[in-house]
């Protein structure tokens, strides 16, 4: 007998080789180097078994994100939520909001989502959330500060460390996601893709990014904390990944992955304007089903530079241990361990 995924809830309380792009529907065949650690490009050979799908285009525009989604949507009803990182203000590096209102616009039944932030800043008091939307231009539709209101604990399946992480508590209100993420770099995490954009992103600011970092104090977190108090590198891609399991866990089929490589500072967009002006070129968009494998071809896509290009978001991804993350989803079982990367150009 099968349960309803709010039951569900209410119930629970290196192989360093790799291909990132192939000579396989227009994409140009170029040599990577990113390690294999989660996901393995297998476009255009024979394998056994299933493989992931990755569309992808070069051009970042509306029009092409639409076609992108259209191509990964059937999963998607009801009301549904765009989990999107929205920024500190004014930042220089957030998602164009021209090309996210037109795509909000194409989902019928839709709310960005977002949640408090845990440092202090511009978002970390629904009050002063909702003033950093405005100067933002996220203005256009309706957005939904999922912990606003409260939290709900949802449960990890099968979790490397927690067993349960804090959401903000609208999450449940939502029959469909779409992680509509800005891939860059991170302080913590290295990178920021589609499991940082919901394993943060959708843990309140009081409780559940506190558990996500393993930041016990009852302070905001200051200055030293972020190294000498909370959780890092590997230990901090695992929570990540229990945290990302959670919301994956709670929507199952009813969940897409959208990653927009476009401006990517070695910087998330919570620097707001402190983040480092871009050092490699604009690459596309990628859509899939499946957050291991967008997030591996993301990473593929970004190693697959010339060296000059690509270093500083390589230094940021590996200093931190970022690669970490797609070797904690991928023991998780959150996605396939090959994926094809199929172009729509």
């Amino acid at each position: 007998m099968g349960i309803s995924r709010r039951d569900f809830v209410k119930l629970a309380g290196t192989a360093a080789v790799g291909a990132a792009l192939s000579s396989f529907g227009g994409v140009e065949k170029v040599l990577a180097q990113a390690p294999v650690v989660g996901s393995t490009d297998v476009t255009g050979g024979s394998t056994a078994g299933s493989t992931a799908k990755v569309y992808f285009t070069k051009h970042i525009d509306a029009k092409h994100l639409i076609r992108l989604y259209d191509k990964i949507n059937e999963g998607i009803y009801g009301k549904v939520a765009i989990k999107l990182h929205t920024g500190e203000q004014h930042g220089p590096n957030i998602l164009p909001h021209d090309m996210v209102k037109a795509f909000q616009a194409h989902v019928f039944d839709s709310a960005i989502v977002e949640t408090n932030t845990m440092y202090t800043g511009d978002r970390n008091t629904t009050e002063k959330h909702r003033k950093t939307l405005e100067v933002n231009g996220w203005t256009f539709c309706p957005v939904d500060i999922m912990d606003e209101e409260g939290t709900v604990m949802l449960p990890v399946r099968n979790a490397l460390h927690l067993n349960e992480v804090s959401m903000g508590g609208h999450i449940v209100n939502y029959d469909s996601m779409i992680v509509l993420t800005h891939f860059k770099g991170h302080a913590s995490g290295g990178f920021g893709g589609s499991l940082k954009n919901i394993a943060i992103g959708c843990a309140d600011g009081k409780i559940g990014k506190r558990m996500v970092h393993g930041f016990n104090k009852s302070t905001e977190p200051q200055g030293s904390d972020w190294h000498d108090s909370m959780a890092t590198k590997d230990l901090f891609m695992e929570n990540m990944a229990d945290s990302g399991k959670a919301t994956i866990d709670y929507f199952g089929k009813h969940i897409i992955f959208l990653n927009v490589l476009r401006r990517m500072s070695v910087d998330c967009d919570c620097a707001g304007v402190a983040a480092a002006e871009p050092t490699i070129p604009d690459i596309g968009i990628l859509a899939s089903t499946d957050i291991l494998a967008i997030d591996q071809a993301s990473v593929d896509m970004v190693y697959a530079k010339p060296e000059n290009e690509r270093h500083d978001l390589v230094e940021r991804i590996e200093s931190r241990h970022g690669l970490h993350q797609l070797d904690a989803m991928h023991k998780l079982k959150m996605g396939n361990d090959k994926y094809e990367l199929i172009s729509i150009d």
